[in-house]
């Protein structure tokens, strides 16, 4: 990783082929990637957008797409994010951490939003889905 850059580990609406895909600014694209088994993956506000957290036990892989960001692209992504979404490492299945963007678990739970956990990640619950 170049000094002032970020990895971000994308699993929504920004991967390649979604409808905020422009929001990485042409960041440099690192590869598909995806989280060790342990994260879920929940369709937020009636699937506006993924959710994911991570779990003790019960976990999935989630796939997704690694990029560099600098500081400034990096900025500007976050401040594209939905509400309550906040960035934080996660385990990749490789042993290596990469940014992510997380959502309270605690909300999930209390709004109901469905566990898509097993649709085979964003973009295949979308496609399957219609949106």
């Amino acid at each position: 990783m170049t000094t002032g850059t970020k990895t971000v580990f994308i699993c929504g609406s920004a991967l390649q082929g979604q409808p905020d895909h422009g929001n990485l600014q042409a960041a440099p694209f690192l590869g598909a990637a995806k989280t060790a088994p342990n994260y879920r993956l929940h369709a937020v506000k009636d699937g506006w957008h993924p959710g994911i957290y991570a779990v003790e036990s019960g976990g999935i892989s989630i796939p997704g797409e690694l990029y560099q960001l600098t500081a400034e692209q990096y900025d500007h992504l976050v401040s594209t994010e939905p509400p309550d979404m906040y960035p934080a490492d996660v385990l990749l299945d490789n042993g290596k951490t990469a940014i992510a963007m997380l959502y309270p678990q605690a909300l999930i739970e209390e709004q109901g939003w469905p566990d898509i956990s097993n649709h085979g990640g964003w973009a295949a619950y979308k496609a399957s889905s219609g949106g």
